[in-house]
């Protein structure tokens, strides 16, 4: 079981070497010069979101979608994944990981609209795409979506179960001494009452829950920033100038050059807001919009609230706090920073944590139960889901370094045929936001998807249809 577990660490690190970081920051910027800087209609985006009516066809609201594909992305990578950058890569690495997220709403921006046109309707009415059907419907590639979907039904019951509720129950039976197998069995139940009832059920209770989570902790973290407010601007200084110079060694921390802060940021940040990992662009194709265009501004905005804002506010409150200087690193230097602010640092976290694994399980639940409905047909929809909550339980009892290992290998190769299907159809994007948004009318409706014509259960058109 060693042997195994260090190939699986050893692999993991390849896949997130550099060059997925090159592959992925480069699809940013290739991507943001391609669109004329896409981040500068940020707050158009952001307002759009806000709207809940029923706009086109689809399942749910834009609003909806957003929410949903935040509360997958919201999780535990914005608290000891920031920390882990900031342990490993310095101070400095906080700038590098914001940047991802900036360039990145490019990348999240065109892979919705790539969801959105090349959705198709299933005979029973529902909505169904992703990067699958962008790669069998846009580029003939079945194959390739196949794959696609393969990784992604397997990467969503490690990075998306399994180790988000191995860290809830560690931190429930850490702070308040609750025995792992009790809140896996309350967290198995609660996703079980949510999940069967399907998308629309998801997207109601991530409505709910993703605003006041994300509200309450970054209002958190504004408050710990404001408790030591003196020493802010040391703060933001020390991260601006180590980001280009590295950070020589403090206390017990090693020291870190400005290749470590690049990595480590990068990677932390590419893997917080999962832009090019193909997984949010499954939900923005089910939302109720008008035309491609009009949700992928919805969807990019995402991007800003996960990395620009999230994963900053943690960044600030982990270095300004000091502990980094001691050597700490992942879940411990988090639990050190935040029990630096005696009181109200530690229920912050406690509950940014629980309402951000809660979340992440529900909207990776989507995830791959679309890849595994597109693979299997709708038959395999309601084992899926039964699979889903027992991994849960799985997850809550076990040690999982291995699972966590082998979900960044399967997560980082869920990016390459996604990134490939971007690249290939980015003159679609191209030619699809300039249709409505650069020369065009943002309020025109593109129509209805294409209904698939036989009673397949996963309808994805192959070339005789289109």
């Amino acid at each position: 079981m060693k042997v195994i577990e260090q190939f699986l660490s050893d692999a993991a690190g390849w896949v997130w070497g550099p060059w997925m970081l090159v592959l992925l920051f480069g699809t940013h910027m290739f991507l943001t010069i391609r669109l004329r800087l896409i981040q500068r209609y940020t707050l158009k985006a952001i307002r759009l979101s806000f709207q809940r009516k029923r706009e086109g066809a689809g399942e749910i609201s834009q609003f909806g979608a957003l929410m949903t594909a935040l509360a997958a992305t919201v999780g535990t990578g914005n608290l000891v994944g920031v920390a882990t950058a900031v342990g490993f890569g310095g101070p400095g690495a906080v700038l590098w990981m914001w940047l991802t997220g900036v360039f990145g709403i490019s990348t999240k921006y065109a892979e919705a609209v790539l969801a959105v046109k090349y959705r198709v309707v299933r005979p029973d009415g529902q909505v169904a795409g992703g990067p699958m059907c962008a790669l069998e419907r846009g580029l003939g590639l079945k194959w390739l979506g196949v794959i696609f979907a393969a990784l992604t039904a397997i990467a969503a019951f490690g990075i998306g179960n399994m180790v988000q509720a191995n860290s809830i129950s560690s931190m429930l039976n850490e702070s308040v001494n609750l025995r792992p197998w009790v809140s896996g069995l309350c967290l198995s139940a609660l996703t079980a009452f949510v999940i069967l009832g399907g998308v629309r059920w998801i997207a109601r209770v991530c409505e709910l829950l993703v605003p006041f989570m994300a509200l309450f902790y970054v209002f958190g973290c504004l408050v710990l920033l404001i408790m030591h407010y003196s020493t802010l601007d040391d703060t933001i200084a020390l991260i601006l100038r180590t980001a280009f110079t590295g950070q020589a060694a403090a206390g017990g921390f090693l020291g870190a050059g400005m290749k470590e802060a690049i990595r480590y940021g990068m990677a932390r940040g590419l893997f917080s807001n999962e832009s090019g990992l193909g997984s949010a662009p499954i939900v923005a194709a089910a939302a109720q919009t008008k035309n491609p265009v009009r949700q992928a501004l919805v969807s990019s905005s995402g991007t800003f609230w996960d990395t620009v804002v999230i994963c900053l506010m943690t960044g600030l409150v982990v270095v300004n706090s000091g502990k980094w200087e001691e050597g700490l690193k992942g879940a411990e230097l988090t639990y050190a920073a935040f029990s630096a602010f005696k009181g109200v640092g530690p229920a912050i976290l406690s509950v940014g944590l629980l309402t951000f694994v809660f979340s992440t399980i529900l909207g990776w639940s989507y995830y791959g139960e679309k890849a595994c409905e597109y693979l299997f047909g709708t038959y395999s929809v309601l084992p899926y889901r039964i699979l889903w909550v027992s991994a849960i339980m799985v997850g809550s009892v076990s040690k999982l370094q291995a699972v966590w290992d082998f979900a960044d290998i399967a997560n980082a190769l869920m990016a390459v045929p996604n990134l490939i299907s971007l690249l290939l159809l980015s003159g679609v994007v191209v030619a699809e936001t300039r249709k409505y948004l650069w020369e065009g009318d943002l309020n025109q409706d593109a129509g209805e998807p294409r209904a698939y014509p036989s009673a397949q259960a996963f309808p994805v058109a192959s070339a005789e249809h289109e």
